[in-house]
């Protein structure tokens, strides 16, 4: 591993600065998710379409009640299965802002269990969780080759070697109805077993 150096890293996202930074599934793209220009410019350098939703993570479950309204099946899930490979659809708060929900009034939060990743996002707060690749290319699962897609529109990048694995499984908990969205690392009859 290269390349980390936490008070830059802080440095940079408080700058409004995009980061690449490793996951528990792949490399994401990770910006302020309270600094509207640089969610925007996210938007414009993965050339991703507004009406796209992004992703965040946070670092644990009370941050996770900061953005989003739980209840107790929530909150039985996320003890459960976070950190982890596990994506959580939910009624966002009026903190997250509306551009990086593409004016929906749900959102979609993970807590990765990265350490790197948990290390930053406790320190900084919550930020975006995007996959490093330009919309509609695939995902490169090294540095060098995110570096590739992106030119020198990035700066900050930490390197954890090479990441692959399965994407986070997507659950959506923002209505009664609990719904599989994707299938992942987790499968979905254990996510359905907690839930009841």
């Amino acid at each position: 591993m290269s390349g980390f150096n936490l008070a830059n890293v802080i440095s940079a996202l408080k700058n409004g600065e995009i980061i690449v930074y490793p996951t528990d599934t792949l490399y994401g793209l990770g910006v302020d998710i309270y600094n509207n220009s640089a969610v925007k410019k996210l938007f414009l350098i993965k050339k991703r379409s507004f009406n796209q939703p992004l992703s965040i993570a946070v670092s644990n479950i009370n941050d996770l009640k900061v953005v989003a309204f739980v209840d107790d099946r929530i909150i039985r899930v996320a003890e459960r299965f976070l950190p982890g490979k596990l994506t959580l659809v939910l009624k966002k708060k009026t903190v997250v802002s509306d551009i990086l929900t593409a004016g929906g009034n749900c959102v979609a939060v993970r807590i990765p269990n990265n350490t790197i990743a948990l290390q930053i996002l406790s320190v900084f707060g919550p930020l975006t969780c995007t996959s490093a690749n330009i919309h509609g290319m695939p995902t490169p699962n090294k540095i060098n080759e995110i570096q590739k897609q992106f030119k020198n529109k990035i700066n900050v990048y930490i390197d954890a070697g090479e990441l692959k694995d399965k994407p986070s499984t997507i659950v959506d908990l923002s209505g009664e109805k609990v719904m599989i969205l994707r299938e992942g690392s987790i499968p979905a009859q254990k996510i359905l077993k907690a839930v009841l």
